[in-house]
């Protein structure tokens, strides 16, 4: 995960896509269609969750007296998503027993780690993307009078590739990427799906037996925070983007004991001022805040001034340092601990940690609530 960034365009005028759940769906309703009627199939339309019909393009059919396999792409819409133009392949034989059988093959992740969804040892196939595809499979089955079992097999070309891009690794989800989606559609720069990883990554870190979490704001303030806390495991690091309290308040529900913050002072100095959402567009820098806190910790009336008319978190900070204040730092993190406590109404203890851009300590604070 990387830190969230809102989109210039308006999303409601942005083009949706499909999920790779819903690509999964129908490519194996194609692919079941073709076994049963031994002839080629160019498209596939199935019921989204979303509520309404879509045709997917089919291609790379192919196709035995036992065995049929085809393809749909991957369309993300104007989402950045990792999986965009990927080959969702499905492959489908007869068995000697009954039912459907499905199973990830090449390019798909394997489940290797508790708190996920699917049990450990099955392919990354999420719990919708699964009763999509028994659906569209069954429907096909009954369709066609056919009562006989039907393996369905779901690969990614690339997909272990397209993986590296992705949280898969630290969440435990070895060898490809994960069949996902709720509603079977992408909506671009989608909140709710940001937020929906952030819990994911939290009910691994419980699962993995981790009673201390640490929230990052981006890739650079978590590779800082895992030098900082060596004896953590790589499931107690969570990617929160801009979604401080939000983060704060799934930690506390999820039975984590101490939550610890790091990051740089742009965003944080937005949490010591009582922010929890630290998204440019939600909140600007409140330099009042940042002179008072200054003043509290002996800066002079010439220094309050300077940093009362400075354009950027950043260079109050870099005031502060020229003038010799650590204390300032230390302040921040005080006030930034307070407003997390309150935030989620204690309970736990919070540590927060201020770090440059080079991943030097500037102020940290540990407090109990």
């Amino acid at each position: 995960m990387s830190d969230f960034v809102e989109p210039e365009n308006n999303p409601k005028e942005m083009r949706h896509g499909y999920t790779t759940g819903a690509c999964a769906a129908a490519a194996a309703k194609a692919a079941v269609m073709m076994l049963a009627t031994h002839s080629r199939v160019n498209e596939s339309t199935i019921w989204l969750p979303a509520g309404f019909f879509h045709t997917f393009t089919i291609v790379d059919g192919e196709f035995t007296a036992d065995m049929a396999q085809c393809a749909t792409t991957k369309d993300a819409g104007d989402d950045p998503d990792a999986t965009h133009k990927a080959r969702i392949v499905a492959m489908a034989a007869w068995t000697d027993g009954s039912g459907i059988e499905l199973d990830g093959g090449t390019g798909v992740g394997r489940v290797t780690k508790p708190g996920l969804p699917i049990p450990v040892g099955e392919a990354a196939i999420n719990p919708v993307p699964r009763r999509m595809i028994r659906k569209e499979v069954q429907e096909v089955l009954d369709e066609y009078g056919i009562d006989r079992g039907v393996k369905v097999v779901i690969s990614v070309p690339g997909g272990e590739e397209i993986a590296k891009k992705t949280l898969n690794g630290r969440l435990g989800i070895i060898g490809g990427i994960s069949i996902l989606g709720t509603r079977g559609t992408v909506v671009p720069f989608s909140t709710s799906a940001y937020k929906a990883s952030i819990i994911q990554a939290m009910q691994v870190a419980r699962a993995s037996g981790c009673t201390q979490v640490v929230l990052t704001t981006g890739g650079s303030s978590e590779k800082y925070a895992m030098k900082l806390n060596p004896e953590l495991s790589e499931e107690a690091f969570i990617q929160m983007g801009d979604f401080v309290g939000f983060s704060l308040q799934h930690a506390k529900r999820l039975g984590m004991s101490t939550i610890s913050l790091v990051g740089m002072i742009g965003k944080f100095s937005k949490v010591a001022q009582g922010v929890m959402m630290v998204h440019s567009k939600s909140a600007a820098v409140d330099f009042g805040f940042l002179a008072k806190a200054a003043v509290e910790t002996g800066a002079s009336p010439e220094l309050q001034e300077a940093i009362l008319e400075c354009n950027t978190a950043t260079q109050a900070a870099e005031l502060v340092i020229e003038a010799g204040l650590p204390g300032f730092f230390d302040k921040l993190c005080e006030y930034a601990c307070r407003h997390c406590l309150e935030h989620i109404g204690g309970g736990v203890t919070v540590e927060v940690v201020l770090v440059t851009m080079k991943g030097e300590i500037l102020g940290r604070e540990e407090r109990s609530g």
